[in-house]
């Protein structure tokens, strides 16, 4: 037993119930108890006591659309968006994601892993492929997750591309197998707090046939099922050139929109669309910093209005949901010209509540007795956050990822004053920088067509004298996301 005391406790609950002067009693995974310090002491007096004066306790975030691997890229693709008008050719970025082994690939996931645990969050949604690469990886970082390995089958192009739609059905089903061969083996690790899921990579990327039956694999595995969903513009003229219907519209048609399914971005919606989500009970991840960089917002009051969940996730190249949160609050405070809502507490219950609820963790993402002990200790003796007034107000405008200072997950500590206990963070930094520079420099050896962005640090000369050039394995498509 564990007992927090002299903490202010930001529950996050349907309430909005905080706790000055609190305490947080854990028993197990669990959260026992939750109530002034003094009563909660009383009630558990042989508890180991951490004394958390001069700390907050919120919930832990739930990042519920990410890509790790794309740590790679920080800096180039931010500023690389496709048009938002035609003519539309495909690819969210001119420059591919070099291709990695896979043990470089694992070093990249770490990378994200980290900054994602000390920016404070608990539960995360991973969609990628060859995810069995760093599998074992990701369950030593302690963190929830939901690794959604990814299937399509379009060839020959990426998203956003009005073409002729080239189908390889044997590639659809290739990604079918690694789905099934990661759940068989990862499903329900680390004591269910690893979790396997059916990602689609876009309504223009998998054909009819492919998404049936990616439907009929997520309903027999019992999963949620992700989907990048009007992601961009040209994904919209793709869909309406293939199938004379709106994205949306399309996936409806064919069953595939229901409650245990997300829909990544969701930014270039008709109202049409969003009733559809609602009217289904879909989940949409709000990835309001690359949206952001995009120059593209979705309407998130109105697909909330609808009936849809409205969660968050980063996407691209960072992991920070302190940024993540505060970014969504901007944007739609901007689009709907409403300098007072979203409230910082509904900016606070997209990162945290409903991320767990799309996850499909019902007892997390709040602090409540009963529920699994996934939570975050802030220091809030920082100049930006003093005075605390309104907990969740000064957190979201005015907080930065270095306040979180502990990370808890399944009632163990990930990072304890500042320190990752999970993870080589020394190590990770250090391989994921030389991992960069040999990637990079790869890519651009082996492409001199490629433009060099304006900025770009020198690399290294590609191997050494005498040396034998690295076997390479590349890891799924290697186009950006997001």
């Amino acid at each position: 037993m564990m007992l927090i005391t002299n903490a202010t406790i930001v529950t996050g609950d349907e309430a909005g119930t905080i706790h000055h002067n609190g305490a947080i009693a854990i028993e197990g995974n669990r959260i026992a108890a939750i109530g002034p310090s003094a009563e909660i002491a009383a009630k558990y007096p042989g508890a180991e006591v951490v004394d958390a004066t001069g700390r907050a306790i919120f919930p832990g975030f739930a990042n519920i659309h990410t890509h790790l691997v794309m740590t790679l890229a920080r800096g180039v693709f931010e500023d690389l968006s496709p048009p938002h008008e035609p003519p539309f050719t495909g690819g969210l970025s001119p420059i591919p994601l070099p291709p990695l082994t896979p043990d470089e690939q694992r070093v990249m996931c770490e990378l994200g892993a980290l900054e994602a645990l000390r920016s404070g969050t608990t539960a995360v949604l991973e969609d990628a492929t060859q995810i069995e690469n760093y599998a074992a990886a990701m369950e030593a970082t302690g963190l929830r997750m939901l690794l959604a390995e990814r299937s399509w089958d379009r060839v020959g192009t990426s998203i956003g591309d009005p073409a002729e739609f080239k189908r390889d059905a044997k590639l659809g089903e290739a990604g079918i197998a690694r789905i099934r061969a990661l759940h068989a083996k990862w499903n329900g690790a680390a004591g269910g707090r690893i979790r396997v899921g059916v990602s689609a990579w876009a309504p223009d990327m998998c054909s009819p046939e492919l998404l049936k039956n990616l439907r009929e694999l997520q309903q027999e595995l019992d999963t949620i099922c992700t989907i990048h969903l009007n992601q961009i513009w040209g994904e919209v003229a793709a869909v309406q050139a293939h199938h004379n219907m709106l994205p949306t519209e399309f996936l409806d048609s064919i069953g595939f929109i229901h409650d245990r399914m997300i829909g990544a971005h969701c930014r270039c919606m008709a109202p049409l669309e969003e009733k559809i989500l609602g009217k289904r009970g879909a989940h949409v991840a709000f990835n309001s910093a690359i949206a952001a960089r995009r120059g593209l917002s979705p309407r998130v009051c109105e697909m909330a209005e609808a009936g849809c969940n409205i969660a968050m996730g980063s996407d691209n190249m960072a992991e920070d949901m302190v940024e993540v949160m505060r970014t969504g609050l901007f944007m739609e405070r901007v689009r709907r010209k409403d300098g007072r809502n979203p409230t910082p507490e509904e900016a606070l219950r997209w990162a945290t509540r409903n991320g767990y609820k799309a996850m499909g963790v019902p007892d997390g993402g709040w602090l409540a007795p009963g529920n699994l002990a996934d939570l975050i200790m802030l220091r809030t003796d920082r100049a930006h956050l003093v005075p605390f007034l309104r907990p969740v107000s000064v957190f979201v405008h005015q907080g930065q990822a270095r306040d979180v200072d502990d990370v808890m997950v399944d009632g163990r500590w990930l990072m304890r004053d500042g320190a990752i206990l999970t993870m080589d963070e020394a190590r990770i930094l250090r391989e994921a920088d030389e991992v960069s520079n040999r990637a990079w420099a790869r890519l651009f050896a082996e492409r001199p067509d490629i433009e060099v962005p304006e900025g770009f640090r020198p690399l290294p000369a590609l191997t050494a004298p005498g040396a034998k050039p690295v076997a390479m394995q590349p890891v799924g498509p290697q186009r950006i996301e997001g």
